[in-house]
């Protein structure tokens, strides 16, 4: 997964419910005048997808923060005000009118590829801002996977988006502190409203941002919100650091901690009694529209809840019967839920120190880099930094592997991150593989790296696509040196495995009516995971509707749209090429991904 992909990701991936509230990537600006007749096609859509990312960039100052772009580095860009929704609705509205003058036919290929990606993406957007969906998902501001206080812990702290290299980068997050405690009491205004209507979530999802809030009040908030001022870089000169200790203190002492206070003592005294013992969407007023809503959303595709749980299944038995083979190919007897046992306890499969940890990651990446050059005709050289995951997280420690990327800036001067978990090694190389190289980090890079990619292609687009390629790049580790050793590859198709049970647990939680035990009881039958990682698994599941199906839809049109390639261009299909394609033109709703694709055989053919 990824995050601080202008909280998109990851959310970019970002929660699904959370996601409706940040769908908002184009602007409102003023019509031409001049008529669309009279001037080159192509260069109305420049201007149009140029103007719509300067506005956008005005209303939601994050996503430029998120880029490197340090214009509106003061504002905080986090809003649930009515007003806000309305200019996103008129932003929305505004682009496709100006869209629907270009003619489309008179654009090159790789024109009406963005003019059909930039479409779906206004065009949901202003359905995620429809008053049955909007209404609900704006009252319920909070959750615990990626929620804001997450977000916002990451950037003050140096953890996230936000860079601190200069005098005036520390005064930009003193100001977005004040903007944050105000957005703080919106939220609790928000949250009351939803109390109202009956529009709140589930008891395990509040106690669970409870625990995250007290996490970041345990000392007065001075290891997260002042990591800042504690470990200043040269470039912040000796007579300005004083000052700056003492207004970080003070502001996170009379300001932040005060605001944090007010929601935890808010959500633990008041809200929780309110909150809803169901975990299901569906079993919400409102739930069941918004599910099927989030279902397309999250896999740019129109499939039902029934179908993905189908698929799902198919795809569990499917990855199970591997997963009996190799451990035929080991020689050990026993069931296959003997067998994940066995690899979850076996000592010689734990991880090591955390220097050992590291240097095994920078080892697994050392190995890939070496084949890169067989799969990708240009692969990027950005620096990719690798940090295990910070502490303030409280998340439980997982007996595998889990962990997350955190995109660099266009500039390079903020590098791309993969933070980690380690709890044993058969899982570390899929892993990497997933949020690292090729996964998030080649492809977002290959993507901020074309300077002629409009914006919302370069910095943005669905989690289909950015979470669909990064599984589907776990699917290359034979051709890029890793898991070579069965335990390394079975521990890949673990990682695998629980991607295709999300498919069914997620359908279940939220169309379905299963209650969470049963859900938590469907992956441990089904898979190596413990009770406790299961648990974890299940209530990101809950907190998030719909934002896990986006893996494995998007892996499987991936791999779905490779075999077609190989069998329409037989002894010519070169993985290069077809990489290329993939990820030449950004995060493409899958749709038109395979619109693409098919266009591209089309001319091979012809050529």
């Amino acid at each position: 997964m990824t995050r601080n992909r202008g909280q998109r990701r990851r959310l970019q991936g970002a929660p699904a419910v959370a996601l409706l509230l940040l769908v908002l990537a184009s602007g409102l600006v003023p019509g031409s005048s001049v008529h669309a007749q009279q001037v080159d096609p192509s260069a109305l859509l420049v201007r149009l997808f140029h103007e719509s990312d300067e506005a956008s960039l005005r209303r939601n100052p994050f996503e430029a923060l998120s880029r490197g772009d340090l214009r509106y580095a003061d504002r905080i860009g986090y809003n649930l005000s009515d007003e806000y929704f309305d200019a996103e609705r008129a932003a929305a509205h505004s682009d496709l009118k100006r869209l629907h003058r270009i003619e489309r036919t008179a654009l090159s290929p790789t024109e009406q590829v963005e003019y059909d990606a930039f479409k779906w993406e206004r065009e949901i957007s202003i359905r995620a801002l429809e008053p049955r969906y909007l209404n609900v998902t704006k009252m319920l501001p909070i959750e615990s996977f990626t929620g804001f206080h997450l977000d916002y812990a990451d950037t003050a702290s140096g953890n996230g988006v936000a860079i601190f290299n200069t005098v005036a980068d520390y005064q930009s997050n003193l100001a977005r502190h004040y903007q944050y405690a105000r957005y703080i009491d919106t939220v609790i205004e928000r949250l009351k409203a939803g109390v109202a209507a009956g529009i709140v979530q589930p008891k395990l999802i509040v106690e669970k941002v409870v625990r995250q809030l007290d996490v970041q009040l345990a000392d007065g908030g001075d290891s997260i919100f002042n990591a800042p001022v504690h470990s200043f870089p040269d470039s912040i000169p000796e007579s300005q650091r004083t000052a700056l200790l003492q207004n970080y203190t003070i502001t996170t002492r009379d300001i932040l901690v005060p605001a944090l206070r007010r929601l935890r003592d808010y959500l633990q005294a008041e809200y929780l009694p309110h909150a809803r013992p169901s975990i299901g969407l569906s079993q919400m007023k409102g739930g069941a529209a918004l599910y099927e809503f989030l279902i397309e959303q999250q896999t740019t595709l129109r499939l039902s809840a029934d179908a993905l749980h189908k698929k799902g299944l198919a795809e569990v038995a499917r990855i199970q019967d591997t997963m009996r083979d190799i451990q035929r190919q080991i020689g050990v007897s026993g069931t296959l839920h003997e067998f994940f046992d066995r690899v979850r306890t076996d000592p010689a499969l734990r991880a090591g120190s955390p220097a050992e940890i590291q240097r095994e990651f920078e080892s697994i990446h050392q190995r890939i880099l070496a084949h890169l050059p067989e799969q990708f005709a240009n692969p990027p050289q950005d620096r990719l930094e690798i940090r295990p995951e910070p502490s303030y997280k409280d998340d439980p420690r997982s007996s595998g592997a889990s962990g997350y990327y955190q995109g660099g800036s266009p500039d390079g001067t903020r590098p791309g991150v993969f933070f980690y978990t380690v709890g044993s090694t058969p899982e570390m190389d899929s892993l990497f593989l997933h949020e690292a190289v090729p996964g998030h980090h080649l492809q977002g890079r290959i993507a901020q790296n074309n300077q002629t990619l409009p914006a919302f292609l370069r910095y943005d687009g669905p989690s289909a696509y950015f979470e669909g390629w990064a599984l589907y790049a776990e699917t290359l580790w034979k051709e890029l040196g890793v898991e070579g050793d069965p335990y390394r590859r079975f521990g890949g198709l673990e990682g695998e495995l629980i991607r295709a049970m999300r498919l069914v647990v997620d359908t279940g939680i939220h169309a379905k009516g299963w209650s969470r035990e049963r859900a938590i009881n469907y992956m441990l039958e089904n898979s190596g995971l413990g009770r406790e990682e299961a648990a974890s698994a299940v209530d990101r599941y809950i907190a998030t509707p719909a934002q896990a199906l986006a893996y494995k839809a998007g892996e499987l049109t991936i791999l779905e749209l490779k075999a077609h390639a190989r069998r329409q261009l037989k002894d010519h299909f070169d993985p290069r090429d077809f990489h290329e394609q993939v990820l030449a033109t950004g995060a493409l709703p899958l749709s038109v991904l395979r619109g693409k694709i098919n266009r591209w055989l089309t001319s091979r053919r012809h050529a």
